[in-house]
This record gives C-alpha cells, structure tokens and sequence, in this order.
C-alpha cells in the first residue's frame, strides 16, 4: 500500500503540470529556469558585483527559452570565501540549473568544488583564474585569463623599450593575486630576465602557505622581501607594507620598477595609486580588468589622484566602440553602463543564446555539452568554444585612463609614460603638457 500511494502521488505529479519524470532536471520547472549568482552586493568591492548583476538582469534575467522564463537567484558574500560557502549551499538547496557571474577568484576556489561535486555549470564567472581554466568540470568562461591580460601589458611594455628587471607588482593576498603573478611570471621567463629577479618570484612563490600568499608581520600586514612583489590584505586599504617591499626590493636588488602590475580591486588599488604619488613615484601602474574600471577612475577621482601613466587591460571592448553589442548595451543598460556591466551583458546574451540553441531537452550534460562546440559572432564579439572548451573568447585591449576615459594604448603613448615626470600631466589625448 505504501509504494502504491507514492507511485500514484508521482503520477499525479506529473499529470499536473509539473516537468515530465524521464526528463526532470534540477532547477528547471515546467515554466521556469532557475539560475544562481555569489556576487558582492555589499562592502568593499560591491561596485563589481552591482555591474555583473546590471549586465545580467538586462539580458538574461527573465528572458524566454521557450515556454520557460529565466529567475536569476542573487545572493551577496561581500567578496568573502567564508560567506560563499554558506551561499552555495543555500542555493544548491534551492535548486539552480547553473550558477552565472560569480565575482572573484577566492570565492571561486571555493565555489568550484561545489559545483563540480553537484555536477552544477559554472557561467561567465567575473575572474581570469587559471583555476577556472583547468578543463575539468562544467565550467564555461567568457573572458581571458590573467595569464593574458599581464602577459599583454608586460610584451607590450617590453617592445615599447622597458626592461624586465625593471617590471614589478603589488598584488592582493590570496589566490586572486597568486593568478595574476602567474602570469607576470611567465611572461618574464620568456625574455632575458637576470636570474635573480626570476628567482626572486620563484621565492616569492615557495612561500606561499594556504590561502594567503606571504604571512604579515604582527599587525598582520604583508611584507615580502625576496622579490620584486608587494601584497595587500583582500578587502583592505592598507597599502604602506606592499608599498615599502617595493622598496626593499628596489634597495635590495639595484633595480628600478618602472611598471608595476597591480592585481586587486579598485578601492585598494586606488589608495595605492594615491600613496605611490605622494611618494613620489612615477611607476607607470597597470591594473587587470577585475579591479574595476569605471569604480577605479571614480575613486581615483575622489582622492584627487591625477591620471596619468595609469594602464589598465580590458576583456571587452572599450565603452566608445562601435560594435553593434556595446550599441546595444549602452542603450539598454543607460546609467548602468559600464566595463562590468557590459561583461556581465556579455556573458548574459552569450548564455541565453546558447540555452536556445541547445537541443531538448535541456539538461545541464546537454547545455555544456551544445557549448563546448559552438562558435558564433555576438554582435562584433567572437564567442569560440571550439578552441579548448572553457574559455569564450581572447579578447584583451590595453587602455590608459586619461580624462576620465579609456583610450587604446598606441607605442607612442607607451614612450610618453615611460619618459613621464611626477610634476608633468597628459591632457586627454594622452599628451604631455609642462
């Protein structure tokens, strides 16, 4: 009698209009896909999480696929792994089909065991992690990696006449900033760097213990004086330690950092700028795309910091162009619009068309499965997954801010910068006025 009644309440289910049993996915109902989002919505690197959800909720949120409307769930972990665990889990209970633009690369080392074990696609997540880009699990990236968005500033600088031994960084402490160092490691490997800068990073690296990449001294700021790196603490505006290990290197080492790679976020980087001015530096200061642009120049602004010989590498295109997908976004996103909220766009449209090219019935092995071998134009952006699986597209533009915009750096540009004194300031075609 037992099974009877439980085969029967299943039967009837199914006659009531709930998903047919042979086809019955997690976080999908006869009239609804339910999606998942991590993101900070809150604290200190919340411009970042309101610019992805901006570009998702114009262009995926409550769209159609079929006779199924898309529900984003957004949840804020104010950019905290111990806050993103307890977030997945409140979704997964939920019941999400996939999880779309999570921000950050130690909420994702988090996440991604998650979501692998639950067989749960990660989307168009806010971060270049190479973590995300191993080939394992259902992980399907937008943007470039970190590996090419420094390797692109770094070649760039190098042609334009810089040294190697004269690149450093200053990065965040955790698995965001160890990303992006990787990639200023490899680019350096492939010029004549002196082995002692090499092996420099090389130190910096072996020290690495968890989460954190150098332990700080006793008021827990972090310090590294074996090579041309400087740390911060995530979610922090603390910046005189990473400042002064720059210094120590250069003291330590005979070298001068000319380029400093930053890969952080925009309220920490900002403050850093501003410190490094008032010391006198004229380090032409380059930041990746997750930092934040538009945050960036606005807290800059705020802090009265002048623009000059600041750098900063995009994976969209720049907010000025043509292309019919940034026309299309700018009209749609209005005050919104901006270097996050148009990768969160991006990354929406590039979702939502593949949803509607995936073959019934849609099941999250059918989704990754149909993306993994598409390949499209989305309005003047290449969408490739054919290439390798996990990643969308190359793109990678380097731009300089200069009158609160960003512009494509030109070789001439990158000379102006380099010969750039403290005292002197670039009007907004980026050149040098007395």
């Amino acid at each position: 009698m037992k099974y009877g009644k439980t085969l029967f309440l299943l039967f009837a289910f199914a006659l009531s209009g709930g998903p047919p049993l042979a086809q019955a996915e997690e976080g999908i109902t006869e009239n609804t896909i339910f999606f998942g989002s991590i993101l900070p919505l809150s604290g200190r690197a919340q411009a970042l999480g309101k610019g992805m959800k901006a570009g998702l909720d114009s262009s995926l949120n409550d769209r159609s696929i079929g006779a199924r409307h898309v529900f984003i769930r957004y949840l804020d972990d104010l950019y905290e792994p111990k806050l993103t665990h307890l977030k997945v889990r409140k979704l997964q209970r939920r019941g999400i089909f996939a999880m779309i633009g999570n921000v950050g690369t130690p909420t994702a080392a988090v996440s991604l065991p998650m979501l692998k074990r639950a067989g749960i696609p990660a989307i168009g997540f806010f971060t270049g992690a190479g973590l995300l880009r191993t080939g394992e699990g259902p992980v399907l990236n937008y943007r470039a990696s970190y590996v090419q968005e420094t390797a692109a500033v770094i070649e760039a600088a190098l042609e334009a006449g810089l040294k190697p031994e004269n690149v450093c960084a200053y990065v965040q402490n955790d698995a965001y900033g160890k990303a992006g160092l990787v990639g200023m490691q490899k680019a350096l490997e492939k010029t004549d760097a002196p082995l002692d800068l090499l092996s420099g990073l090389q130190t910096f690296f072996e020290a690495i213990a968890g989460e954190e990449l150098v332990q700080g001294s006793s008021i827990g700021a972090p310090v590294n004086p074996n090579g041309p790196v400087g740390v911060y603490i995530r979610n922090t505006q603390e910046v005189i330690p990473g400042y002064q290990a720059l210094k120590n290197w250069e003291k330590k080492s005979g070298y001068t950092c000319k380029l400093v790679i930053t890969v952080g976020a925009y309220d920490n980087i900002a403050h850093f700028v501003q410190f490094a001015r008032e010391k006198g530096e004229n380090w032409v200061i380059s930041a990746v795309s997750f930092t934040g642009a538009d945050a960036f120049a606005q807290t800059l602004q705020e802090l009265g910091v002048v623009e000059n010989n600041l750098i900063m590498s995009q994976v969209v295109p720049l907010l000025d162009s043509n292309l019919p997908i940034v026309r299309e976004a700018r009209d749609v996103l209005g005050r919104d619009f901006g270097f996050v909220s148009l990768e969160g766009y991006i990354v929406g449209k590039m979702t939502l068309r593949l949803l509607q090219e995936t073959p019934a019935p849609l099941t999250r092995k059918s989704f990754v499965a149909h993306a993994r071998q598409s390949k499209f134009d989305l309005g003047g952006v290449k969408i490739d997954f054919t290439r390798n699986g996990y990643q969308a597209s190359d793109l990678v533009i380097v731009s300089y801010l200069s009158g609160g915009q960003y512009r494509q750096v030109t070789p001439e540009i990158w000379q102006q910068m380099f010969n750039w004194q403290p005292d002197r300031q670039m009007d907004t075609q980026g050149m040098r006025r007395p």
